[in-house]
């Protein structure tokens, strides 16, 4: 710890030796749910929790089926997985392009990769750091085959813009929505992952909605659907959602809403509390009739409010004082070879967003208005420091 007066050290952040603004740490997920566990209980009690085709998975197709519209819904392994079937059930293959974000998750970049199609990435928008639409007509070329738009760390994307420009195409472009960040969320009216012609869905351990694993593609198509299912099915299911899965995410299901409506009021409280807090912006959204969903509340760091310390450092404070506050994806751009993609324009804000957003992990959003305040008060007293925080650092080098 560095030479710092006795009477100083209340104001220490934790990884300078203060005591942490959480000391209880960041909040468990999943945590305990007495739902889940009845639902486990009842299907380890009956044996349909091993089941190869139980009621489970069944009455989870159902749910998610009458949540999107109706549509057909293929249960996986995971919302990577997901992806990699959106993709196979479009038949998008070699000498293909698909157009994505440049900031986006890796795994969608290498599940084009996979089927042996080119990624073709486009910049974000500098508020709401999701893909922008603007920038799609000059990446469609005649072997784009499809569009990936993923919604980002409670930022949207402008679907019916999207959905536009893909139709207007000859032959229409397929746009496959990716909703693993925010399912139950609404985009310009429509329930996310609903708008494209496939959408996908991850019940990840951290998810909103968690199975540990899992996800689910979604479609209107049949013959997409189809397709989907020809190729996963092999005897049996090669990328299984099990039953014991399926019964631990059915009663989360049923709150997902008032989860989702609790969630959104805390990230419009903090945006609120940062308003006058210098250095940490909230992604924005401009898409009328939204409610995004909140996985993760993204934000924008700007080291020069901090005194140029570093975003990483900023957030290896935070995590000490108790806040699940992590940098973003890295840019696609800036993590693969030039020869396995092609840029469209210089990429500007999504080589800003590699180096400068944060993401703060969904549950704290659950916890209410002291929470919120713990948050601010960290930030502010890791500025109050951050010269220490520096010289600390320097001096381990």
């Amino acid at each position: 710890m560095p030479n710092t007066p006795a009477r100083d050290r209340d104001d220490l952040p934790a990884l300078l030796g203060g005591s942490p603004i959480r000391p209880q740490g960041p909040p468990d997920w999943p945590g305990s749910d007495p739902a889940v566990t009845a639902a486990v209980q009842s299907a380890l009690a009956d044996g349909s929790w091993g089941k190869y085709h139980g009621p489970h998975t069944s009455k989870l197709t159902d749910v998610v089926a009458q949540t999107h519209g109706g549509c057909h819904v293929m249960l996986c392994s995971s919302g990577t997985v997901a992806m990699e079937l959106a993709l196979r059930g479009l038949r998008v293959g070699p000498g293909d392009e698909v157009i994505l974000a440049a900031y986006d998750f890796r795994g969608n970049f290498q599940n084009v990769l996979t089927v042996g199609a080119t990624p073709v990435l486009i910049d974000i928008h500098p508020t709401s750091g999701n893909l922008d639409p603007s920038h799609l007509a000059a990446a469609i070329s005649k072997r784009t085959k499809a569009i990936i738009v993923s919604h980002l760390h409670g930022g949207v994307v402008s679907m019916p813009d999207v959905v536009r420009i893909a139709r207007q195409q000859t032959p229409p472009i397929p746009v496959i929505e990716d909703a693993a960040q925010m399912p139950g969320a609404t985009i310009a009216g429509k329930t996310a992952g609903t708008w494209g012609d496939v959408g996908i869905l991850s019940f990840g351990g951290s998810k909103l909605l968690s199975a540990g694993r899992g996800g689910a593609v979604i479609t209107s198509l049949a013959d997409v659907a189809q397709r989907i299912k020809l190729y996963t099915q092999r005897g049996n299911d090669a990328y299984p959602l099990s039953e014991l899965q399926a019964v631990a995410l059915l009663p989360q299901c049923e709150r997902l809403a008032e989860f989702n409506r609790r969630r959104a009021a805390s990230a419009n409280r903090l945006r609120e509390l940062l308003a006058n807090v210098s250095g940490l912006r909230p992604f924005e959204n401009a898409v009328a009739n939204s409610q995004p969903g909140y996985y993760k509340f993204g934000l924008q760091y700007d080291p020069v409010a901090f005194g140029g310390l570093s975003r990483d450092l900023f957030a290896e404070a935070m995590r000490a004082d108790g806040i699940a506050l992590d940098a973003g994806f890295r840019s696609l751009h800036l993590t693969h070879a030039s020869s396995r993609f092609r840029p469209i324009g210089t990429l500007t804000h999504a080589t800003d967003a590699d180096a400068r957003v944060l993401t703060l992990h969904h549950p704290i959003l659950l916890e209410g208005p002291e929470a919120l305040r713990q948050f601010v008060d960290a930030v502010e007293r890791i500025r109050r420091n951050a010269t220490i925080l520096q010289s600390n650092r320097k001096s381990k080098i």
